[in-house]
């Protein structure tokens, strides 16, 4: 029943802004920016990317206010739009560079602390590293669940896997921060 009023609140904000209600377009920033933003941060690593992304997202979503239909969650449609073009900006970056390796060599460059909030302290530095070193679906699937809060249903609809993938990849993400948060543990001391 939850699922439906959030359904059914999240029309009726998109028609709201379909008539160009600036209240509702606030009401809808401030509900659904910060997680967007947070999953583009850890997703890309910069600040300035992130923003781009989400601003992105937020034109597509004010284009489609007209024909929004109430199917789906709102929050799931945009993180759905926030990962496909972290996506297309992470596969630009690795042709740019020319190499494979290019996500992992930007990650631990001068953009390596991607939110200020997180990186506040070394520990939180060294944790920040650790994530932004998972391949780019692990660390997705980490950053939905458990930064986002997102339940496992969502998030593998968002990353466009079934359930089962999207558990693989939080287990393996999981494996892999645990072994790199041990080798970096003396950097904790």
């Amino acid at each position: 029943m939850a699922q439906t009023t959030s359904i059914e609140s999240d029309a009726r904000l998109m028609a709201k802004i379909a008539r160009g209600d600036s209240e509702a377009e606030r009401e809808l920033i401030e509900l659904h920016f910060p997680r967007i933003y947070g999953l583009a941060c850890r997703m890309l690593g910069d600040q300035s990317e992130a923003e781009d992304i989400c601003q992105e997202a937020l034109v597509r979503l004010w284009n489609t206010a007209d024909d929004w239909t109430a199917s789906a969650k709102l929050s799931t449609w945009l993180h759905r739009v926030v990962y496909n073009l972290s996506v297309d900006c992470l596969r630009k970056r690795r042709h740019m560079m020319g190499s494979e390796d290019v996500e992992t060599a930007n990650l631990f460059s001068e953009q390596q602390s991607g939110i200020d909030e997180y990186a506040s302290n070394q520990t939180a530095d060294i944790v920040n590293a650790a994530i932004l070193s998972l391949p780019e679906r692990q660390r997705t699937a980490i950053t939905l669940v458990y930064h986002n809060e997102l339940g496992n249903i969502e998030a593998a609809e968002i990353m466009d896997i079934s359930v089962e993938a999207l558990e693989s990849l939080l287990s393996r993400g999981r494996r892999k921060l645990r072994d790199n948060l041990f080798d970096m543990r003396r950097d904790l001391i």
